[in-house]
């Protein structure tokens, strides 16, 4: 083997055993109280909750969250309708969030049944309804804080903590609200 291979395998293998290094490890202290805080805080955010409360009153199923889901994950840029997410007024406070916290590497919000109602970038998918991240947080409306181990995030190129929390209206849970921490970047 050439050494110029030789190299590429072992930068491979050091990349590799690196990514494994903090993957599915349970989320840092630190992550855990931004979490009990600051990031249980954006549930009652007044943008976030309006923006989830005129999605709810739209009273889309299941079946047509769903098809969304399938045609949103079949387009390879940005359709009108992700635009749209990330241009309401809720997507550019989202955005602003991002801006203000270097910690911060993704936020977006989902109704009543995990769908995206605004999000600062693409999600891969439309659709959270399945995933932990909504059930755990939006516990059949009763709410709970949600964190996810470390993962490593391939477009953000760091390793991250997905901290969901309930979106709430008073008392009544809503949505929820799935905030992407950088935990390198967490003091």
């Amino acid at each position: 083997m050439s050494t110029i291979k030789t190299l590429a395998v072992l930068c491979t293998a050091i990349t590799v055993l690196c990514a494994n290094s903090y993957a599915q490890e349970k989320a840092p202290q630190k992550v855990v109280d931004l979490a009990n805080s600051e990031l249980a805080a954006l549930g009652t955010d007044p943008i976030i909750v309006a923006a989830v409360k005129a999605e709810n009153a739209k009273g889309k199923t299941l079946d047509q969250i769903k098809a969304m889901d399938a045609e949103w994950m079949s387009i390879p840029g940005y359709s009108d309708f992700m635009k749209s997410l990330m241009d309401s007024e809720c997507g550019k406070h989202l955005k602003a969030l991002i801006d203000s916290n270097d910690y911060y590497a993704e936020i977006f919000v989902m109704d009543n049944l995990g769908a995206n109602v605004a999000m600062a970038d693409k999600t891969s998918d439309y659709w959270q309804g399945d995933e932990a991240k909504f059930t755990e947080s939006y516990k059949d409306g009763k709410g709970a804080i949600h964190i996810s181990d470390v993962k490593f995030d391939d477009s953000s190129q760091a390793y991250l903590v997905q901290v969901s929390v309930p979106v709430k209206d008073g008392d009544t849970v809503i949505g929820a609200i799935t905030i992407g921490i950088d935990i390198d970047k967490v003091e």
